[in-house]
């Protein structure tokens, strides 16, 4: 009996040229996976073209799961209240698609009785880490298989494959991008964007292309960390995180040019548009401001660099993302209010106000006015014992630093 694989399958030309690679290389049955997590938002092909690829490719099945909710509820909304920004820039947009994937890719496997799973990951990305990890934290027992690792084509090799076997790819020696998108955003590269220097090209560019010449204001609101409507319209995650890519995208806001670490240890170029991810941790973080406590938002800050490189690494599944997880939840009691943002094209975007029910900042505490109710005659005992450790330690020890009195 042949060993049954299924297959983490994009529609793509890695994972269409995988399917007939693994038939043939390896002698096995394919069934292909394809998670919706949000890729349907801005493509011409509809899933039924998908199917018809992956069948004509030679696999046996293939298998819709519609995610876009769930990794939305799930997976965005916790990146969300952590802020999440892998080097201070990158909002994971691939790195929280794949924990999604992984999951439903176990249950398929489970369910058709599959001896392994496979991913169409290279041997230097850091999705296969993603892919493996995952897969061995929910299913020690699965084997998994990396074809695109293994056969050693180049991508112009893989449009030559594919053309050889009447696999119908968008991809051509001339437009070879590699794009992964969810509802999350966009991840575009290779080709000419390899060379850091290339100014990336707009072709391949379409959530944060300029179509507005006006100023775009809106107001997020947010529960417990969790935006949960846009100008006072209530919407699912799903749908508001579709809104603001959208609206936000028209003024040219949300592209990120920038050279990442990888997990496997090599630098690369990547391109995102991510209008909705940056805006939304944008006015998160800002609601913070307001009311976190400030010894509170320090170590969260401090965490929140953890939790997106764990992310990053692939470590969804891991105890430490889960403990922390577990902080970040009780930091966000309070984290309920309203944050204004204002795009400008082109590209450009402000937070102009924030309220909350319950915010730290007082109004009679931080003003200068009539309305006063600062005790300033406190601050005079309060600076002496600040100060003290330190003007002892300039008496004593620190003659080298002090200037003496005049004569």
């Amino acid at each position: 009996m042949k060993k049954r694989v299924v297959l983490a399958y994009s529609g793509g030309l890695d994972t269409s040229v995988a399917v007939r690679w693994m038939i043939d290389e390896w002698d096995v049955e394919v069934i292909c996976v394809l998670v919706n997590v949000g890729q349907d938002a801005d493509t011409t092909e509809s899933f039924d073209d998908i199917r018809a690829r992956a069948l004509g490719s030679g696999a046996t099945d293939f298998v819709v799961i519609d995610a876009r909710e769930e990794m939305a509820d799930e997976f965005c909304s916790r990146a969300i209240t952590a802020n999440a920004r892998y080097e201070g820039k990158y909002p994971l947009v691939s790195a929280l698609s794949r924990p999604v994937i992984v999951r439903h890719l176990v249950d398929q496997a489970r369910a058709f009785n599959a001896q392994a799973v496979a991913h169409g990951c290279t041997g230097k990305g850091n999705d296969q880490v993603r892919f493996e990890v995952g897969v061995h934290a929910l299913a020690p027992d699965l084997e998994v298989l990396a074809p695109v690792r293994n056969w050693g084509m180049s991508r112009g090799d893989s449009v030559d494959y594919a053309m050889k076997w009447d696999i119908p790819i968008k991809a051509t020696r001339d437009k070879i991008y590699s794009i992964d998108e969810n509802l999350w955003g966009r991840a575009v590269e290779c080709g000419e964007m390899e060379d850091p220097w290339n100014e990336p090209p707009e072709e391949p560019m379409t959530l944060t292309r300029v179509r507005t010449e006006r100023a775009v204001e809106m107001t997020i609101s947010f529960v417990a960390g969790r935006p949960v409507a846009v100008d006072g319209v209530a919407m699912s995650l799903a749908d508001l995180i579709g809104y603001v890519n959208h609206a936000a995208g028209a003024t040219g806001f949300g592209r990120i040019d920038m050279v990442e670490n990888r997990r496997v240890g090599i630098k690369s170029r990547e391109v995102y548009e991510c209008p909705a991810a940056l805006a939304l941790i944008a006015a998160h973080s800002d609601l913070e401001d307001l009311v976190l406590e400030r010894d509170l938002a320090r170590e969260k800050a401090r965490l929140e660099i953890r939790w997106a490189e764990l992310v990053y690494d692939g470590m969804w599944f891991s105890p430490l993302k889960e403990a922390i997880d577990a902080f970040i939840d009780e930091t966000q009691q309070h984290v309920t209010g309203d944050v204004r943002i204002r795009f400008s094209p082109p590209g450009a975007m402000r937070i102009t106000g924030r309220r909350a029910p319950a915010p730290l900042y007082d109004y009679g505490l931080a003003t200068y006015d009539e309305h006063d109710t600062f005790k300033h005659a406190d601050s005079e005992g309060f600076v002496k014992i600040y100060g003290l450790g330190v003007k002892t330690w300039a008496a004593r020890q620190g003659a080298k630093n002090a200037t003496p009195p005049r004569q």
